[in-house]
């Protein structure tokens, strides 16, 4: 099993800090407590807040973008990265606390600190774009999976599982149908 940095270490702290509790209990003491490391520890890494919240943010930023790449190999045809970021959405669910965290301390604190994940997804919107499908359907589907992670972060989702898999299904299934139009 590989070995977890401590700067990760620290940045899930961090996120779970965020996710459990709320961006007002993001203190420097509680994720170097939570991370089960001193605060000079913390420091080393992140010489204050406003660095553990880029961290964050530059850390959700990797991971969504490992997360959609991780499924493009998978994926064929036109509308390749559509399918791709509706795969990743469906995979990462229980995984995406770290997205959120950075985006809701960012957003919560200086939302300037979110540059990172607006220019991926100003490159994924071109891409999407220029994928083959037509712009405004792949748009629609980039969105519709969109509002689903953000109804799930905020916890205003009002669907089981089940339907969530349903509606994740159909857009894939959009997605091919309207290549082959």
């Amino acid at each position: 099993m590989a070995r977890t940095s401590k700067r990760i270490q620290l940045l899930e702290a961090a996120a779970e800090i965020v996710n459990e509790q709320g961006i007002e209990y993001l203190t420097l003491d509680a994720v170097a407590k939570r991370a089960g490391v001193s605060k000079g520890g913390l420091l080393y890494h992140f010489n204050n807040k406003l660095a553990l919240i880029q961290g964050l943010v530059d850390y959700a930023d990797e991971l969504y973008r490992t997360n959609v790449n991780g499924h493009m190999d998978e994926e064929v045809g036109e509308g390749k990265l559509i399918r791709a970021f509706i795969e990743a959405t469906r995979e990462h669910q229980k995984k995406n606390a770290s997205i959120t965290s950075g985006m809701l301390a960012a957003q919560g604190t200086n939302s300037n600190l979110l540059a990172p994940l607006q220019k991926t997804y100003k490159d994924w919107q071109y891409k999407i774009e220029h994928d083959g499908l037509d712009d405004v359907d792949a748009t629609i589907y980039r969105l519709a999976v969109d509002g689903l992670w953000l109804s799930e972060i905020f916890g205003i989702d009002a669907i089981d599982e089940s339907m969530r898999q349903d509606v994740l299904n159909r857009l894939t299934e959009y997605s091919y149908h309207k290549q082959n139009d």
